[in-house]
């Protein structure tokens, strides 16, 4: 199966992105490029193929993707982030999944939705509520998704940006969470506690294999313990700006990737 990836370059203004929960930190934008470039180069190696989204060079934020975008099966739902000045980075998202063949909608006025707060596995989406996203947004995705089966789930969220800063999945469903940033770890059926926040932070990239941060050692040896293979890279520039591994891409699994276009 075709697997690709929407990607989207650090742009010169990455070091004034938004932080909520975080004290500032100077980026050195040199570095962020170059953990990118190993970011999109891991993702080479593991056979997935990148798509990359136009700069917008304008907005700080911009390299954090999958907040721009919800996309299940052959439909992308456009976000309508919580933060005004993220907003302006939707437009050319939509403009490269249209392009790769997908379905439109949009995530409508007043309601706000950012991608980071949306866990999909197996049918179920789970998203955060508290931070960027809106009630009445979940309503909304809850009927765009219905009909291609999907159960959504509003998830409330208190200590973190996104709900993705606190969770993520690993292949066999199991929740990993970092305990002091988790609200309600009982949402899930399946909950591991990581021994390190960036722990939480695992990108899917085939069903034994999971993409995070080398920040994590003791999370990763315990996925290792798992009978995980891990991929690590270097996000130390990223995490200054509540980032991690799951934003800097929009991973593309759905109807077969369109059926291999």
């Amino acid at each position: 199966m075709r697997k690709l990836a929407l990607v989207r370059r650090p742009g010169p203004r990455l070091a004034d992105g938004i932080v909520t929960h975080i004290d500032r930190s100077p980026v050195d934008l040199d570095l962020a490029q170059r953990q990118w470039d190993g970011y999109v180069e891991a993702l080479h190696a593991e056979g997935w193929e990148t798509v990359e989204v136009d700069p917008a060079d304008d907005c700080p934020d911009a390299v954090f993707v999958e907040d721009t975008v919800v996309v299940y099966a052959d439909l992308a739902v456009i976000a309508r982030p919580g933060a005004d000045e993220r907003k302006p980075e939707t437009p050319a998202t939509e403009d490269a999944l249209r392009r790769l063949g997908y379905r439109v909608a949009h995530v409508e006025a007043p309601d706000t939705l950012d991608g980071g707060d949306v866990l999909k596995h197996d049918g179920t989406v789970w998203v955060g509520l508290g931070g960027r996203t809106t009630p009445g947004a979940v309503d909304q995705l809850r009927a765009l998704l219905a009909p291609l089966g999907a159960r959504v789930v509003g998830v409330p969220l208190a200590k973190v940006l996104h709900l993705k800063s606190a969770v993520t999945a690993l292949p066999d469903g199991t929740v990993v969470g970092w305990d002091p940033v988790v609200d309600d770890a009982s949402v899930w059926e399946s909950y591991l506690a990581v021994p390190e926040e960036p722990g939480a932070h695992v990108v899917v990239l085939d069903p034994g294999t999971v993409l995070m941060s080398t920040s994590a050692p003791r999370s990763r040896a315990l996925f290792e313990a798992r009978g995980l293979r891990v991929v690590a890279v270097d996000m130390s520039e990223y995490e200054k700006l509540e980032g991690c591994v799951t934003c800097l891409s929009v991973r593309l699994r759905g109807a077969a990737v369109l059926e291999a276009q």
